[in-house]
């Protein structure tokens, strides 16, 4: 994993922590931060020694305030879309179908692609200060990076039209009530929550955890989801981790599970 620019990177014990660094910009997502995200989200993939992520923003502001605006400034129709289709591709997808548990930790301001980023995570922690909205029609545009897709499936057709449509932003505990994260919790807390939460599920099988993401997703995207769980859980069968949990259960042990996240 190389130097970045945009992003620190720390490990804690089996935990990656990607932290976007750009205070200054309230880490705003420029077109050379989703490209550092895209390269070191690939990396962190195949790592054996990452079985899981937590995403967060540099400082107490801002989560990420949403996409550097600056950079649409001039675009046509069609460069419009690529823009929407590679970060789609890249970083936000890629986070949705990680195949090791994602965890956003919202430590302040997550707004447009901020908000889209952390709604790409599998599990969402934020701060009992944080605000969160998708406020791009106040742009004369949408949310580009799943935001019309990914929130509905959170809170429901008619709560994602009133935060799209009015743009307005909800704070934390409204956040929770909605269903747009999982916790709440003091800024002091926040990291810790989120750590505690990825050993747990280090604990279980992690070959089930990612088929389980797999198949979880599968319930978004048109496909026949429960085809995808029966053949999920069919596969299951011929893992190691499924021998050892059947065998661990009947003897009344902890089991040791050896597959990679």
């Amino acid at each position: 994993m190389g130097q970045y620019e945009n992003l620190l990177l720390t490990l804690s014990g089996q935990t990656a922590i990607i932290t976007i660094n750009r205070p200054t910009k309230l880490n705003a997502l420029n077109r050379a931060t989703l490209g550092e995200l895209a390269d070191l989200l690939g990396a962190l993939k195949t790592n054996r020694e990452v079985s899981g992520i937590i995403l967060t923003g540099a400082g107490e502001k801002a989560f990420v305030a949403g996409a550097d605006i600056a950079e649409f400034v001039g675009h046509s129709e069609e460069e419009g879309r690529a823009i929407a289709a590679w970060g789609q591709e890249h970083v936000m997808n890629v986070i949705h179908n990680f195949p090791k548990p994602v965890i956003g930790a919202i430590n302040g301001f997550a707004l447009g692609g901020g908000l889209e980023i952390a709604l790409s995570c599998h599990i969402r922690v934020a701060v009992e200060t944080a605000k969160m909205g998708l406020p791009e029609v106040s742009l004369g545009v949408i949310p580009g990076y799943g935001g019309t897709q990914r929130l509905p499936a959170l809170v429901g057709r008619g709560k994602a039209m009133e935060m799209i449509l009015t743009g307005d932003m909800i704070g934390a505990k409204e956040a929770l009530t909605w269903g747009v994260v999982n916790y709440v919790v003091p800024a002091t807390d926040l990291l810790h929550t989120c750590e505690s939460l990825l050993n747990k599920i280090y604990t279980r099988s992690g070959t089930a955890v990612a088929a389980a993401i797999e198949a979880i997703n599968a319930s978004q995207t048109g496909v026949k989801g429960f085809d995808v769980e029966i053949d999920a859980f069919g596969k299951a069968f011929g893992t190691a981790d499924f021998k050892e949990g059947v065998s661990a259960f009947l003897e009344k042990r902890t089991p040791n599970f050896t597959g990679n996240l």
